[in-house]
């Protein structure tokens, strides 16, 4: 989280503690999609536990938290575990829609109507967030599923990215016909050409035919 202490040290953690937990369940059973969807949610929740738990440990770290988002395909479908502003989006044939939620003041206000998405753009708190990971002792993470039918991509980015440039430059360039780390740092550049005022992390997946 941009503004707090060791945001970058959250970040790390947050993934070493969701990963550690995931690689702890029981390898010799089979999981049904609720059952993967309730473990990447669960992961989400021990992070969130674990970093505050580290903070409290160090008073250097006091404060600090980070945006997170998780996903896994499960054949045709998309299991997301989300927290915070980071996006993710997929990206279909013409079209990209982000599928999850901006845990963030100005945009609660936009949904319910009190603010424009223009008057977002500028609000005094278009930085304030009202759900993170590590900041508070217990979170709750949006846990949903997402048809893939029709994606060629998924993307996830931080607000480094989606603040940069409009969502139709996006499209344009994660449906280019290269690498995904070519298509990844295509985004990263042009979200810098247009300033690069924060961190910019992206990464895309690739949905060939049926997922898998």
């Amino acid at each position: 989280m941009g503004g707090h202490s060791a945001g970058e040290v959250a970040s790390q953690k947050s993934i070493e503690y969701s990963c550690g937990f995931i690689r702890g369940a029981p390898t010799d059973e089979v999981y049904s999609p609720d059952e993967i969807l309730s473990l990447l949610t669960k992961a989400t929740i021990y992070a969130n536990k674990s970093v505050n738990d580290h903070a409290a440990d160090n008073s250097d770290f006091q404060g600090m938290g980070t945006t997170f988002s998780a996903c896994t395909i499960l054949g045709n479908t998309l299991a997301v575990s989300h927290v915070g502003d980071s996006r993710i989006y997929t990206i279909s044939p013409g079209q990209i829609t982000q599928i999850t939620a901006d845990h963030a003041y100005v945009e609660e206000m936009v949904a319910a109507g009190h603010l424009t998405p223009e008057q977002a753009k500028t609000h005094p708190k278009r930085n304030q967030l009202t759900r993170s990971l590590g900041y508070e002792p217990e979170v709750i993470p949006d846990g949903n599923f997402y048809d893939l039918t029709n994606v060629h991509s998924i993307l996830l980015c931080t607000d480094g990215l989606n603040n940069m440039i409009m969502d139709e430059e996006i499209l344009t360039l994660v449906s280019q016909n290269t690498p995904t780390s070519d298509r990844a740092q295509a985004l990263v550049d042009a979200a810098n050409k247009q300033g690069g005022v924060d961190n910019i992390s992206v990464i895309i997946i690739d949905v060939k035919g049926e997922a898998h």
